[in-house]
């Protein structure tokens, strides 16, 4: 009893020689403290409505026909050149069609299949399936179908009978699969994963626009088909394609959108809307909207279709103001004000390309094809075939999405970094520089520090603030301290992906050794995250409209650190994080101003950016990662160099399985 009562009293003479505990807080009680709510989640959604609202782009001059003809030009060239085929190798980007045929099919209908299997960019094959007539007088009309996001894709059943009547109208009909759906249903195909190909360096946009205009492309290259008519029509994410495509290339004579786009204005009161990876993809309405789309189709005749009562997406009533009203004066200019078209449907109204938007179709397209026929549809129930039948036939080792984004990862080159003194003082200063040109970093101040509450009691003081910053966003975050502690005590920012309600551990041990601490929730982290089904939308509308949901939380990293510092006399700050998102802002804060941080340690990291393509990380898990030209121009070891001298310790790494069973 004696020897036992002796063993523990020197365990407690070593424990307090080594450091005295300040207080006794204990994870759980901490985390009790740190989940309590500082700020709703609708005030961030608020706030970031009305920091997008303001990038809402100002609707083109309509000075004149010859006027708008060359901003039309110079507009198709930014969105084309600066936008989707950014980062893309021009030798794609210009490859000629290249389509092979796989099988025919003789209906005995007067039309016949043909299966096409196509390449998308190298190593990447998609299928299409050509409706030909078996009657071709002279040379035909032709039109491209794009798929929506059906699960069927090229098969689905509405897709079949308006490409069925196309066909036995005169018209030369071509139906696109597209990745993610019908042949193309892995995985790793998933939209999300265009994301992945900003990180490479390429703009999402191109993958998915070189996709579609293969198929013009090889409509327009067919010798029995009438280049001078060529149409494009499409639901939802086919609709989106119809109106991107038909707008961005001046082949497109026709075309007939339904229920696949609106505008900021729509897009930012109905976030959901738009909530793919390429219907917002990065930079795209940076200084133009959806809208101005319509107003290049001028004067090519153009039928806007939209849903009264859709269950989707872009319902009639909330896009017509924007997509068709103020559109028609640049029709007029044009001298064509009837080739803008508008129709709404409301049977059924619900999100769909069935008979009565199909008919509407046909009508528009007829009359612009200069075509007779029938304005019913021509009844065809018995002629749908099923996916087996449609089934082309892909490689095995075709690519996904995915691979396509790691395939270009694996072959990015940087520079090494230099050793030399001169050299690398050089380096660092260029590398800062283009870092805050990838991530669009504006420097922001914290404006008011709101102290929302507090507590006081059992050893601990807590204050939880408000940060309002000088751009009009907020984050949040809960100042702990050991009452005994002295007021210049080491001050500790915490960041963990999961926000500060799952910090209690880590927040815990550092009040215990007489730390300060500021668990901080930037914007999109824990409490701080907009409300929606699926907040990353928001996300989405920040870097197409031409920020980086990482530059912005960089800036309130940076924001938060001088304020705490200013309370604190000046002196550095430690950083730590747990997880991959908050080692990334911690890192490129650090990099950018490493006089703000004496040290950073992160538990639950990566050991490089590769880590992201590799696993593959699914974008919703961490989608401010996804950075366009992030991986292309840094890796975490560039970061930390950066850095220097800030100390940076990684005491964990997270595991590949562990995203992967995230994703799936």
């Amino acid at each position: 009893m004696i020897k036992r009562t002796l063993s523990t009293l020197m365990v407690i003479i070593v424990l307090a020689g080594a450091s005295p505990l300040w207080a006794q807080t204990t994870g759980h009680s901490v985390e009790t403290l740190l989940a309590q709510p500082i700020q709703p989640t609708e005030v961030t959604a608020y706030q970031l409505q009305h920091y997008l609202m303001k990038r809402i782009p100002k609707l083109p001059s309509a000075a004149g026909a010859e006027a708008w003809k060359a901003e039309a030009q110079r507009l198709r060239k930014h969105m084309l050149e600066d936008v989707a085929f950014h980062g893309w190798p021009r030798e794609w980007v210009d490859a000629p069609p290249k389509f092979t045929e796989a099988g025919v099919i003789e209906t005995g209908k007067g039309y016949r299949l043909r299966k096409l299997k196509f390449e998308i960019v190298p190593g990447f094959d998609s299928s299409a399936i050509l409706y030909e007539p078996e009657k071709l007088d002279g040379r035909a009309p032709a039109i491209l179908n794009v798929n929506g996001h059906d699960p069927l894709g090229k098969a689905v059943e509405y897709k079949q009978k308006r490409c069925i009547n196309f066909a036995k109208r005169g018209v030369i009909a071509l139906s696109l699969e597209w990745p993610g759906f019908g042949e193309l249903p892995q995985a790793e195909n998933a939209h999300d994963y265009g994301a992945h190909l900003d990180l490479a360096g390429a703009n999402a946009l191109g993958f998915f626009y070189l996709a579609m205009r293969r198929g013009l492309d090889y409509l327009a290259s067919l010798p029995h088909v009438d280049s001078t008519r060529l149409g494009v029509t499409g639901l939802s994410g086919g609709g989106w394609q119809t109106i991107v495509l038909s707008a961005l290339d001046e082949r497109v004579t026709v075309m007939v959108e339904v229920a696949g786009f609106g505008s900021l204005e729509s897009n930012l009161t109905h976030p959901v809307d738009t909530d793919e990876v390429e219907e917002n993809p990065t930079d795209f309405t940076e200084g133009e909207d959806y809208p101005f789309l319509v107003a290049l189709r001028a004067p090519r005749p153009t039928l806007l279709i939209h849903n009264a009562e859709d269950d989707c997406c872009f319902r009639a009533a909330l896009v017509k103001p924007y997509t068709y009203d103020q559109m028609r004066p640049f029709f007029r200019m044009m001298g064509n004000e009837d080739a803008l078209a508008w129709y709404e449907n409301r049977d059924p109204g619900t999100h769909n390309y069935q008979l009565d938007n199909r008919e509407h179709s046909y009508q528009f397209i007829t009359r612009y094809f200069h075509l007779s026929g029938p304005a019913e549809e021509i009844p065809s129930d018995d002629e749908i075939r099923t996916p087996q039948e449609f089934t082309v036939g892909l490689p095995a080792d075709n690519l996904t999405i995915a691979g396509l984004a790691k395939k270009m990862g694996s072959s990015i080159i940087r520079p090494e970094i230099p050793t030399e003194a001169g050299a690398r003082t050089t380096w660092i200063r260029e590398q800062r520089d283009q870092l805050q040109k990838v991530i669009r970093l504006k420097i922001v101040s914290v404006q008011n520090a709101w102290r929302m509450w507090n507590s006081k009691n059992k050893g601990l003081e807590t204050l939880s603030y408000r940060f309002d910053y000088s751009d009009g966003l907020s984050a949040t975050g809960m100042w702990l301290k050991a009452i005994n502690a002295p007021p210049n005590a080491t001050a500790t920012i915490v960041l963990n992906d999961k926000g500060k309600k799952a910090a209690g551990e880590i927040v815990s041990g550092l009040v215990n050794r007489g730390g300060q601490v500021l668990a901080l929730e930037p914007i999109f982290n824990g409490a701080t995250t907009p409300q929606l089904p699926d907040p990353t939308d928001w996300e989405l509308l920040v870097a197409t409209t031409g920020d980086r949901p990482l530059g912005l939380q960089v800036a309130q990293l940076l924001g938060a650190a001088r304020w705490l510092r200013g309370n604190n006399g000046g002196a550095p700050l430690r950083v730590e994080t747990e997880g991959i998102r908050s080692q990334v802002v911690a890192l490129v804060a650090a990099a950018i101003e490493p006089g703000a941080f004496s040290e950073i340690v992160n538990s639950h990291g990566m050991k490089s950016l590769s880590y992201l393509l590799e696993t593959p990380v699914p974008f919703r898990s961490a989608p401010e990662l996804f950075c366009l030209d992030f991986y292309k121009y840094f890796d975490l070891d560039r970061l930390a160099a950066m850095a220097a001298p800030v100390k940076i310790t990684t005491t964990s790494y997270v595991e590949k399985s562990e995203h992967k069973k995230a994703g799936d």
